[in-house]
């Protein structure tokens, strides 16, 4: 069966047949698209909007991690939810088709919410929505995967669409900057997410989940379901214990990072520092992102990968710490690109590997992302009582550095991958 026919036959097996360029190409645009949504906010938006609207007495730092605190409790819940719901779902247009685009369209609606707040509970309100929403979009993109990459495939299909998240990085970070205020760069952001996703959707068809096979509904259930014992996968909670830990650093990096550029290293420009600092790291990181996940398909390995990868992260970040000056912050965003590239295709074929069941790839994945969207809430956490209290942006990225540099190592603890 090829990738763009729509059958319920094979919408719970394991799939065996190569997906095509067309369809990884497709979809790999859309999990861009939507990083564009998020990134263009998190990189610059949210900061300026932080520091306009910060009550007297309360620093840019502390509204900008209250911000995206809130929001990433959100995208806790949001990711397992939408994916556990796609599971079920019995669309003529399948099971994932119809959840990317609700979810993009309110995503591109939302962010043009916030672009209007004009107070700091109608910012964090309208970055909630956008977690919200566009997470619906982003579990059910993610979740077509395992539905139709065969395991030899997922780690060059996982470097395609790590490629397209990292443009999507760059993407937003450029529109934000270069669109001409904080409106225009959230329309410029919302009209591209949309812009991005409309070709999968349009294109190419669903698998569809017949009425018969979705399991009969028990509240109860569906709830403890979102609970994936360590004891019982132990595999799972490893690899989901390695994301969390290396995205705890690489959150620690980026959150404040138009702030060490302005206040530490007194950057005449910081935003378009960002912009120089995130296009290295794009650059870079393309480099390995694809290589990376196609030479581990082609070995038959991954946690040789994730290893090497989570050690270069930790080895820039340190850098960073320890050589706090433009060159020294241009070499560690280099040397993170080429770490990130290969941690993230290679790893989110790790991720698929693990799955218990076909059923529930939705919820299994959207339970595992939250190793990505809970760093938003611990790095905060972490971040601004070291930078205001406890050492600075020295003491900041050195934690980073441990952090990522233990997620490497506890890779080592999976047993049934190779």
């Amino acid at each position: 069966m090829t990738a763009g026919r729509s059958t319920t036959a094979t919408a719970l097996r394991e799939p065996t047949e190569r997906v095509g360029g067309g369809w990884t190409g497709a979809l790999s645009l859309a999990n861009g698209a939507i990083w564009v949504g998020w990134y263009g906010p998190l990189q610059i938006l949210l900061a300026v909007q932080a520091e306009e609207l910060a009550p007297a007495g309360t620093s840019k730092e502390t509204v900008l991690a209250w911000v995206t605190g809130v929001g990433a409790v959100v995208s806790l819940a949001a990711n397992p939810l939408f994916g556990a719901v796609s599971d079920r779902t019995t669309s003529r247009w399948g099971r994932r088709t119809p959840w990317i685009a609700a979810g993009t369209a309110g995503g591109a609606a939302s962010l043009l919410l916030l672009s209007a707040a004009g107070s700091l509970w109608a910012m964090a309100a309208g970055w909630c929505l956008v977690q919200l929403t566009l997470n619906a979009a982003f579990a059910a993109v993610t979740a077509a995967v395992p539905d139709r990459v065969p395991r030899g495939q997922r780690g060059s299909v996982g470097g395609w669409l790590g490629a397209a998240q990292l443009l999507g990085v760059v993407v937003g970070t450029g529109l934000a900057t270069l669109a001409g205020g904080t409106v225009a760069g959230y329309a410029a952001c919302a009209l591209f997410t949309v812009a991005g996703v409309l070709p999968y959707v349009v294109r190419h068809r669903d698998l569809r989940l017949a009425a018969a096979d979705r399991p009969p509904w028990k509240g109860r259930s569906f709830l403890a379901g979102f609970w994936l014992s360590p004891r019982r996968h132990p595999d799972l909670g490893w690899a989901w214990l390695t994301r969390f830990l290396i995205n705890v650093s690489n959150s620690l990096v980026l959150l404040y990072l138009l702030y060490f550029l302005r206040d530490r290293l007194h950057h005449a420009d910081p935003e378009a520092g960002v912009l120089i600092l995130t296009a290295v790291n794009g650059v870079t990181m393309l480099a390995t992102v694809v290589a990376g996940g196609a030479w581990s398909d082609r070995v038959g390995r991954r946690k040789p990968f994730v290893i090497w990868s989570g050690t270069l992260m930790a080895a820039a970040t340190g850098l960073l710490a320890l050589w706090q000056t433009w060159p020294g912050a241009i070499v560690a965003a280099a040397l993170l690109g080429v770490g990130f590239g290969v941690f993230t295709s290679v790893d989110f074929a790790l991720m698929t590997d693990v799955l218990p069941r076909a059923a529930d790839r939705g919820k299994d994945l959207g339970v595992i992302n939250i190793a990505n969207s809970l760093p938003q809430v611990a790095a905060p956490a972490l971040a601004a009582p070291l930078v205001t209290h406890l050492g600075g942006y020295r003491a900041l990225y050195l934690t980073a550095a441990v952090l990522g540099l233990a997620g490497a190592v506890l890779v080592t603890r999976i047993k049934g991958v190779r």
